[in-house]
């Protein structure tokens, strides 16, 4: 049986401390939890153009792996957070000496990580251990991660125009993206000019420069981009932990690293404003929806893009009003189910099960861990302390699996 613990989700959380790009001059801060996400964000895309020709257990597993492959390069990345990439690769080139770093690393990370089941813990260690080779998951992982610092590097390379590294940065990313050409998605990523493809990834990383809670002071300053990787993170290890099919697992993870996307359009309103209003927060989800019509899902449709556009809807709860409602889908349409039905009548693949209320669960423990993290690092103000005590009063006795009461986890942060 697997558990949740709060060193896991503080581990998880520790990614937004940590400064990428530290020795360059940088417009803004670059986090690795924002990086994180919008390399998760760019892997999606290459899955879902790269599986539509797999069978249905051949997608399944291909899901799986480039989830489960970015959370644990993600892991790795958290241990080894003080070795620039130029010496790492030194030391990856060395099989003695990345074993020996490899396993430090794994040891620095049982203790977390292994309370989340032996399967899983067997396919993190194997991961590093065992699986040099280079499958399809593991390219798209490569893929994105190259694109995705390849785009915090274009902000950079304009203010450093001194920087002698910089001519050879740029030729790494161009050479190394070109070796994945043959991937799905990728000469579409790389093409010269823009189209539909690189206009809604570059939409997605745009949403590391909105703050949250952006009235509030708050140390760290977590972004709209790293909140929804650490909301998927959570979901994905919450799936494990509560017995979650596998396409309901991937499905909520997906969905967490999805599910603030409208706030391209709103902005990050908070739920009192949404609620002080009568209608009012109907009327905010009127327009999401009418603006990622417009601006999201029929560019994407323009372009040939009709699954991304397709899976995305099914995230965000286009069919069904809201991205925290439990679905499945039932002869080709989109219903919606409570959560008890969802577990215990459709949590089978074959379903495409989505649980909307663990997801809200996820979203609402990362942002008490924003509040609770920022009060430790010593700002106590009104707002923080209220969400602190309404999050701890509003799940206090919710229980989503008899290994899983959310009171008891909030309780462990005294």
């Amino acid at each position: 049986m697997s558990f949740i613990r709060k060193s896991l989700l503080q581990l998880i959380f520790s990614g937004s401390f940590m400064k990428r790009w530290n020795d360059k001059l940088r417009p803004v801060e670059f986090w690795e939890v924002d990086k994180q996400a919008h390399k998760m964000m760019i892997a999606w895309i290459l899955y879902i153009q790269n599986s539509a020709g797999l069978s249905f257990e051949e997608q399944k597993d291909l899901g799986r792996e480039v989830i489960e492959g970015g959370i644990f390069e993600y892991l790795y990345r958290l241990i080894i957070t003080d070795i620039k990439p130029p010496i790492f690769y030194q030391i990856k080139s060395n099989p003695l000496h990345y074993r020996q770093l490899t396993e430090w690393v794994l040891e620095q990370l049982e203790p977390r990580v292994q309370p989340l089941g032996e399967d899983f813990w067997e396919r993190l260690t194997g991961y590093f251990l065992d699986g040099s080779e280079q499958n399809l998951a593991r390219r798209i992982l490569s893929a994105s991660h190259l694109y995705a610092s390849q785009w915090e590097f274009s902000l950079i390379e304009t203010i450093n125009p001194w920087d002698e590294e910089l001519e050879d940065i740029r030729d790494n990313f161009e050479s190394s993206l070109r070796e994945f050409g043959d991937i799905r998605g990728v000469p579409e990523l790389t093409a010269d000019g823009q189209n539909e493809l690189t206009r809604f990834v570059r939409q997605c990383g745009q949403l590391r420069f909105q703050k949250r809670w952006s009235q509030t002071p708050r140390i760290p300053e977590t972004s709209v981009l790293g909140h929804l990787f650490i909301v998927a993170c959570y979901a994905y290890f919450f799936s494990l932990t509560t017995g979650s099919c596998a396409v309901q697992s991937q499905n909520n993870f997906f969905a967490g690293l999805f599910h603030d996307l409208p706030e391209l359009l709103t902005r990050d309103i908070i739920s009192p404003v949404k609620r002080s209003v009568q209608k009012i927060g109907a009327l905010i989800k009127e327009y999401e929806d009418k603006e990622l019509r417009r601006r999201v899902f029929q560019l994407l449709e323009q372009g040939g893009f009709d699954a991304v556009a397709s899976r995305l809807a099914y995230f965000l709860g286009s069919d069904v009003g809201s991205e925290f409602v439990g679905t499945v889908r039932l002869q080709g349409e989109v219903k919606e189910v409570s959560r008890d039905l969802l577990q215990d009548e459709y949590n089978r693949d074959q379903f495409d099960p989505k649980d909307g209320e663990l997801l809200k669960v996820c979203d609402s423990l990362a942002a008490f861990i924003e509040a609770y993290t920022a009060m430790r690092n010593g700002i106590n103000t009104d707002q923080l302390q209220q969400a602190v005590w309404r999050i701890r009063s509003d799940y206090s006795q919710t229980v989503l699996a008899p290994n899983l009461h959310v009171g008891s986890l909030l309780a462990d942060f005294d």
